[in-house]
């Protein structure tokens, strides 16, 4: 369990979540209203991530605005052979996320590309070098902005 949140740390996670300044030091930016100091606001980040209440704190890029496109993508592998499946998705700089999860499929990772073609084409890759059957493309027909915070 995560544990409870509160105090400061639910005013840097809200800021964090909703409005993360794009700034030469953001963590000065959340701080400085709080009254706290770049270093607190880290440390305090740092914490949350420790404790599992904040898995990665970095950009989301829509890649429909930047002319690209993505699909989610799905490729069932043995445990044994996860590691080194793994890492040959994550060597390709087309792949914006990864993860493992329980049941079949249990791989499932992001492809960004400038086209369907290029996007293809890396698909194909890792299906081929991956040597474990067909990689499931997902693609988004829809897009929803979720917008997170802290109650």
């Amino acid at each position: 369990m995560c544990g409870a949140i509160g105090g400061l740390e639910a005013l840097v996670l809200s800021r964090i979540l909703g409005d993360f300044p794009i700034a030469e030091d953001p963590y000065s930016e959340i701080g400085r209203p709080l009254g706290i100091s770049a270093a607190e606001v880290l440390s305090i980040v740092r914490g949350l991530v420790e404790r599992g209440v904040v898995r990665k704190v970095g950009p989301f890029f829509n890649p429909w605005k930047m002319g690209h496109v993505s699909t989610l993508c799905a490729l069932d592998v043995p445990g044994e052979a996860v590691k080194e499946a793994a890492s040959l998705i994550n060597s390709y700089p087309e792949v914006t996320r990864n993860c493992l999860r329980d049941g079949s499929p249990n791989l499932w990772f992001t492809v960004m590309a400038e086209s369907k073609t290029a996007m293809g084409k890396v698909i194909a890759e890792i299906e081929t070098k991956a040597m474990r059957g067909p990689v499931r493309a997902i693609p988004a027909i829809m897009m929803f902005r979720v917008k997170a915070g802290v109650k």
